[in-house]
């Protein structure tokens, strides 16, 4: 079963075993019944974005501090963006996202989704791409909890489809957590090939310690030194790299291990994991990067060339 199923069934579940125990012990209305049911699944939701966000201030990398005010701001936003991706938008992604328009173009933006999401996630980001112009396709990468190396098979045949249906003798993947792993194994086992640029967005080029409490071979693959990460390296083809880095990140913890050695490096500050795919700021950039208005990838393994947006 694919993301968006599971969770509507999930989600089915949860508000129907609440609302059978509000009103077993409130006796209740069926009005309130449901107003209280959806009052407990917010405050759940508030309790595991709590718990991430302790987590990933354990294994914190040293970052410039944030004003309370700022800090606060930040939380608020992560957390309706949880709330808003795997409650409204995955759940019910049918609704918020129309197959792909591939229409003739030399060029094309592929966006690949990280951990247990889909290509839903990219609603705001490809309705933005497509505004300024750009040929977007998504994919969804299953099953959830496969190994990277197998996701990595459908994102060749989704380049290949793609390519293809347009024509397009170039393409730029951007790829959200997880899917930038997923887009650095195609091209260490392809090599470049149609890819001439790679924008990865909060991704964990060297492990997660949160990824030590999710679920599949690929969460396995994703938490720090992990065989398959050592044997992926950081060798990256002759192509644009560019690492955005989230240095408040809470799903990828210690932050720095989204850097990436011979990218250009993008720290984007106050931002949470799951809020960079909904903020006006991520889009522009994009569309600065895709326009090639930044500097080259370093070649040099060891060099990183930074930027600080904050």
């Amino acid at each position: 079963m694919n993301i968006p199923s599971s969770l509507l069934l999930l989600l089915l579940a949860e508000l129907a075993l609440d609302s059978a125990l509000i009103h077993h012990l409130a006796d209740t209305s069926l009005m309130h019944t449901l107003l209280l049911a959806l009052l407990a699944m917010l405050m759940l939701r508030m309790l595991t974005m709590a718990f991430i966000w302790v987590f990933s201030r354990r294994y914190a990398s040293a970052a410039a501090p944030l004003g309370l005010m700022r800090w606060l701001g930040m939380l608020l936003h992560e957390y309706l963006a949880y709330v808003f991706t795997f409650s409204l938008l995955l759940p019910f992604e049918k609704l918020w996202m129309r197959p792909d328009r591939l229409r003739a173009s030399h060029s094309v933006v592929l966006l690949v989704h990280g951990y247990g999401c889909s290509r839903g996630v990219w609603w705001k980001i490809r309705r933005e791409l497509e505004a300024a112009g750009h040929v977007v396709a998504t994919l969804s990468l299953t099953p959830p909890l496969a190994g990277i190396d197998t996701l990595e098979i459908q994102l060749d045949q989704r380049i290949r489809e793609v390519c293809a249906a347009t024509g397009a003798q170039s393409v730029h993947l951007i790829g959200h957590s997880m899917g930038g792993l997923v887009s650095r194994a195609y091209l260490k086992r392809h090599g470049a090939g149609p890819v001439t640029q790679l924008i990865t967005l909060a991704s964990p080029h060297r492990g997660s310690k949160l990824a030590c409490l999710g679920m599949g071979e690929n969460a396995r693959q994703m938490q720090p030194d992990s065989a398959w990460l050592n044997a992926l390296g950081e060798t990256l083809p002759a192509i644009a790299v560019t690492s955005v880095r989230t240095s408040h990140d809470d799903f990828v913890t210690p932050q720095d291990k989204q850097r990436l050695n011979g990218a250009v490096d993008i720290e984007m500050a106050a931002t949470g994991h799951l809020a960079l795919l909904y903020t006006g700021q991520t889009s522009a950039l994009l569309c600065q990067l895709l326009a090639g208005n930044t500097c080259p990838a370093s070649t040099d393994k060891g060099t990183e060339q930074r930027r600080r947006l904050a």
